[in-house]
């Protein structure tokens, strides 16, 4: 009995080795560049004209791009023979997804209108003030994932996060504003 339950545990245990590796550590590492990455320029093109949809056009531009960038990145890393990381193509597509995710969440508020009817508050600033919303947001998501399966305490995955976003975001606003 003692042996079947080991067998079952090492079997458990090597399946979420598997997910980890051929699914989690990609998109993860795809979660947090797209995340962090893309704000300086989305914040510093947001900075630079002051408006949206001129903002939400590099925020594309730059998520999709750093997508392709970063699924070609993990592909071409490890064909999985050595690691035992599974198929590259697998692991590409799903860190050059969540790359475009990551940076996505943050774009999508610069899809608001420049213009606003009366009474409404200003669609720069309302655009701003939710995607750094969504960004602490993602930040937070990211933190959380690490915890899970990275064994990674909250406060500490949040906090390395944290300091990463905020020293890009930072970066974009004061070159998008010199």
């Amino acid at each position: 009995m003692s042996m079947v339950i080991d067998d079952a545990a090492a079997a458990l245990a090597e399946a979420r080795r598997d997910l980890v590796l051929r699914y989690v550590q990609p998109g993860l590492a795809g979660l947090i560049d797209g995340s962090v990455s893309t704000l300086a320029p989305i914040f510093a093109a947001a900075f630079a004209t002051g408006h949206n949809w001129s903002t939400f056009l590099v925020g594309l531009a730059a998520s999709v791009g750093a997508g392709i960038s970063m699924g070609f990145t993990e592909a071409l890393s490890d064909d999985g023979s050595v690691t035992g990381r599974g198929s590259p193509l697998v692991r590409g597509i799903v860190c050059g997804v969540m790359t475009t995710v990551g940076g996505l969440g943050h774009t999508l508020p610069y899809a608001i209108p420049d213009t606003l009817p009366p009474g409404w508050p200003n669609a720069f600033w309302l655009a701003t003030t939710l995607a750094v919303a969504v960004v602490v947001i993602e930040l937070a998501v990211i933190a959380g994932i690490r915890t899970r399966y990275m064994a990674t305490p909250f406060w500490r995955a949040a906090l390395q996060v944290m300091l990463g976003g905020v020293l890009v975001l930072v970066t974009g606003i004061l070159i998008g504003s010199a």
